[in-house]
Order: structure tokens, then sequence, then C-alpha cells
């Protein structure tokens, strides 16, 4: 299983920053192989400065090793040993009417001391965080994840869709960090399901991550902006970076485990803004975005 789903997702690495080059048409992805102590490592590519793309990053990685005590004491087990794999990515744009977006597609085992599989799980998803609300492309994101779950009997789009919108939650904002997509975890076998059903799910969503975004980036990249604009992407990008630095268990995990500190933070923007007490004029596209992120919709 594992080895099935780490050689799926390094042909999926090649394949979406293939795409996002082509979108971008100046910037390049930069490769950076890294190596994990404890056991194993990763694959780092990043893309800066384009004309589409401030900043973005594809990772993989597949550590492995025994499971730090930290992490023991979260998943509530003994001295076992892990596997891990996954493809992660976050995408930054240039332009304040292209939303930033996130994806995570991973696998994890744990072994006895005699090596023998005691555990393994999937999990994963996809969401989008809007600057400026456009509902088709809210929509458009939706109706991908959804029709890709109802292909497989072990997803369910509704259930997953209300657990992103509690999960991608800056509880203390009261608001959510964008308008959702996609968040399951702790996904396996069971009575009714195999570990091969959740594999497909999980290569179907994955395979339809460029179907869900690249259609709106293409769509609003030439898009003129403002300076005010910008801000308000900048402030806006403030709370993307707070949900990652204190709630978001995948920045918990990889700093627990001793991953790759730049491969960790990648998700971080370039340039951020954090303005006391900001809030955005009534009736404006602004104060319309909030609403929504205080009260998640229902999109398709």
């Amino acid at each position: 299983m594992k080895t099935q789903f780490y050689n799926f997702i390094k042909e999926l690495q090649e394949t979406i920053t293939s795409r996002l080059e082509e979108i971008d048409n100046k910037a390049s992805f930069k490769e950076d192989q890294w190596h994990r102590e404890e056991g194993g490592g990763g694959f780092t590519r990043v893309i800066e400065n384009g004309s589409v793309f401030e900043k973005g990053g594809v990772n993989i990685s597949e550590v492995h090793g025994p499971l730090p005590l930290a992490m023991q004491s979260y998943f509530k087990v003994g001295d076992v040993d892990f596997y891990a794999t996954g493809l992660s990515l976050v995408i930054h744009p240039v332009n304040p009417h292209v939303p930033t977006v996130h994806a995570n597609f991973r696998y994890f085992e744990m072994y006895d001391k005699q090596g023998t599989v005691v555990d393994s799980w999937f999990g994963g998803g996809l969401d989008l965080t809007p600057y400026y609300l456009y509902d088709e492309d809210a929509t458009h994101f939706h109706q991908i994840c959804k029709t890709v779950c109802d292909r497989h009997e072990v997803a369910d789009y509704a259930l997953f869709k209300e657990k992103c919108d509690a999960y991608f939650h800056n509880s203390h904002r009261g608001e959510g960090r964008g308008i959702g997509g996609l968040f399951y975890d702790y996904c396996k076998a069971s009575e009714s399901h195999s570990m091969e059903d959740w594999l497909a799910f999980q290569k179907d969503m994955a395979s339809h991550f460029l179907d869900a975004y690249t259609p709106i980036a293409e769509k609003r990249k030439n898009k003129t902006y403002t300076k005010e604009q910008r801000d308000w992407q900048e402030i806006r990008r403030g709370r993307y970076v707070e949900f990652n630095l204190v709630h978001d268990k995948g920045t918990l995990f990889g700093l627990k485990t001793n991953g790759r500190i730049e491969s960790i933070l990648m998700s971080l923007p370039p340039h951020v803004q954090w303005r006391y007490d900001h809030h955005p004029e009534p009736d404006t596209p602004e104060a319309q975005l909030i609403e929504v992120l205080k009260n998640p919709k229902d999109w398709v």
C-alpha cells in the first residue's frame, strides 16, 4: 500500500508542478531534496516571484522510524514505529482576485517492534482561500470535490465538507480560513470498506486537484487590481499564517517528528500585514467575504 501510494504522489508532483509552470509562464519550480536523520526524507519543489504565483510549494515526503514521545502521547500509543508519506501543496498567487489554495494527501502506518503493521489510515483534503469571493469559483471548486466523492462509496461529500469548515477555522477569530472544500482523516479499513477502496478515492481526488483549481486561476490571473485590494490580500494572508502556526496539525506533526523546517513552513506567504483592529467597511466586497467566513455556505 505505501509503495503504491508513494509512487503515485511522486508522479503527481511532476504533473502538478508542470501544469502550474505552464500557467505562470515565467517562474519555474526549484527542487530541493532533503534527508531526515531518523529515517526518510523528501523532495520540496518551490516556485517564487512568478507572473501568477508569488510563492508556492508542492512537496512530497516519506519519513519513518520510532514514533517520537510527543506523538506517542498525541496518538495515545506506546513505543511503536511509524511510516508516513504524502503530498502537500500551498499556492499563493500575486493577484488578489486569484485565491490561495492548499491540498494534502497522506498515508500513515504504525508498527509494533516486530515490524507488524498495527494500524494504517489515509487522510487529506483540499480547500480554497479567496480574498475576493466569486460565487461561481466557489461552486466550481466544491462541485469537483463532490463529483469525485460521489464516485466512491467510502466518501461522503457533505461530511467531509462539514469537517473542512470545522477544521480550517480560526477559533480565536471566529471565522474560517477560507471557503472550505474537503477534509478527512483516519480513513481506515472496516467491515464494509477496504484500504484499497480508500486508496482509490485518495488517488481520484488528488488527481482532480488541478481540475478544481486551475480554471479559477486562469480566469482571474489577468484581472486588474488596486493597491488597496493588494493590501486586503496581505491582511487576509495574516489570518492564513495564524491558522498554520496556531492550529494546523500538519505543522505540529512535522515539528514533533523533526521534519525539515523549510519544507514545513513553505506554506507561509512572502508578504503579509497585521493591522491593529482592522475591519472592512460595511457593504463592501471585503465585508461580504468576512460574512461568508463567519457563516459557511453550501456551495453545491
